[in-house]
């Protein structure tokens, strides 16, 4: 089965497409498919997921899958949260991964409590007035680190510590980050929901 994946990450494509293998399913871009990006106007992850997946539905007449994804830093009452990808440019800097995780460090210097959480919500559809969308969310929670480390994965990886490992997602082996990563919590959970309500 082909699915549009509503972004245009390339880091997001290779994650998910390796995570939904098993049900051999083949994730195209919706730009491989000259798809625009879908607005994301809404306040929570969920809402700007199925608007996206509906967008790419409605545009390819495929099935859809949608990511919306973010940083949620408690000291900051859950922002950036969908506002994420965009962080940066709240501190006049361009929008980008590495700004991104800049500004959070500069915002971050003088603060103790560094606690946060990687959230992803994985939103499909099977066309774009599904009245049954799947919904499937993945959590992590960290800490922001005090400086970067590791080379590995994208977004704020390189400063998001997870406990559990002792180490930045950055610095873990990518079978292991994807396997224990919000994306790959969210993944788990939308492969056993495509199992059940479109395989089965």
């Amino acid at each position: 089965m082909k699915i549009v994946l509503a972004s245009n990450n390339a880091g997001k494509l290779a994650e998910l497409q390796a995570m939904l293998a098993p049900l051999g399913m083949e994730l195209v871009r919706q730009a491989e498919l000259g798809i625009a990006e879908a607005e994301e106007p809404f306040h929570t992850f969920v809402e700007n997921a199925l608007a996206k997946a509906r967008h790419a539905a409605a545009a390819s007449d495929l099935p859809a899958l949608a990511d919306d994804a973010g940083l949620c830093v408690d000291a900051f009452g859950g922002a950036p949260g969908v506002d994420t990808a965009f962080y940066a440019t709240r501190f006049g800097y361009e929008k980008s991964d590495d700004n991104n995780v800049r500004a959070l460090l500069e915002q971050m210097r003088d603060i103790d409590h560094r606690r946060a959480a990687m959230v992803s919500t994985l939103v499909a559809v099977r066309h774009a007035g599904d009245p049954e969308p799947l919904i499937a969310v993945g959590r992590v929670v960290g800490d922001i680190a005090r400086e970067r480390h590791g080379t590995g994965g994208f977004g704020f990886d390189p400063v998001m510590y997870i406990p559990e490992f002792g180490q930045t997602f950055a610095e873990l082996p990518p079978g292991v980050k994807n396997a224990h990563s919000h994306r790959g919590r969210a993944a788990a959970r939308m492969v056993a929901l495509m199992r059940e309500h479109w395989l089965a």
